[in-house]
């Protein structure tokens, strides 16, 4: 029972610390020091049990299993629908899609991208010609010269 009064007296050190350090930059009535004083004791006091919260395991917004649709995702952290997910994890929460799947638990196969916008976008990279292997050379090259075997043929 010895760690309580070290807290209490450790809390009260720490409130006049607080209080002092903010007082000799800042005006306070003398009437508003009490009030400062019970504010910061109150604050310094609390964050041991904000600490205790902030460990226990976080809640998804949805359930995971149902969190994938054709046409969007859902967010975990905050139950919003978008298209693909990278960006407003990296802005909104400062999570990279790796840190995203470990804190919900998630496979490494989880998409960060709805699936039919991902076929769209594969489609229409096709249709341009993305990831096609680019063409053999052929015999006959632009300047007219025909290579055969190494070797140029420049009668012609």
């Amino acid at each position: 029972m010895t760690d309580a009064p070290d807290h209490a007296a450790e809390l009260v050190e720490l409130t006049a610390d607080v209080v002092s350090a903010y007082v000799s930059n800042n005006p306070v009535p003398v009437a508003g020091l009490a009030d400062l004083i019970a504010s910061v004791h109150g604050s310094l006091s609390g964050i041991g049990h904000r600490v205790a919260a902030a460990t226990e395991e976080p809640v998804p917004a949805v359930n995971p299993k149902r969190s994938v649709f054709p046409d969007y995702i859902i967010c975990l952290e905050d139950g919003k629908r978008f298209k693909t997910l990278r960006r407003h994890l990296r802005v909104d929460f400062g999570l990279t899609p790796d840190a995203y799947r470990t804190k919900w638990n998630l496979p490494s196969t989880y998409p960060m991208v709805a699936p039919n916008y991902a076929a769209s976008r594969s489609a229409m990279a096709k249709s341009i010609g993305l990831g096609r292997k680019a063409p053999q050379p052929t015999a006959t090259a632009t300047c007219g010269l025909t290579v055969c075997h190494g070797e140029v043929d420049r009668s012609g």
